[in-house]
């Protein structure tokens, strides 16, 4: 598939650690791992699908107005400069917005 390792961190609200892995046209995706998770369950592998924007805020009053039901507004976590929010698609599949710092 092309994908290079980008940058790895840790999210010690969540006992989580992400990584990111991006192609050569900037496209990349987000894997995490969930430390407290011990067990696997079919049709329990998927977490949730992220899209960047660069104005969450607007994004997420665009998505309001139109209907959407946002999951958790935006926020930044502990020691990050992006913010990220989440809204739920038609079947209740959160979608995670993120601005990352300018």
């Amino acid at each position: 598939m092309g994908l290079k390792f980008v940058s790895r961190r840790e999210i010690k609200q969540n006992n989580a650690e992400i990584a990111f892995l991006a192609d050569e046209t900037g496209g990349a995706i987000e894997l995490t791992h969930w430390r407290d998770k011990k067990t696997l369950t079919e049709g329990d592998n998927f977490d949730h699908i992220a899209f960047e924007t660069d104005d969450i805020d607007a994004r997420v009053t665009q998505l309001r107005a139109n209907g959407a039901t946002i999951a958790m507004e935006p926020f930044s976590l502990h020691g990050s400069s992006s913010k990220i929010g989440f809204v739920k698609d038609p079947d209740g599949n959160w979608l995670e917005l993120i601005q990352h710092a300018r």
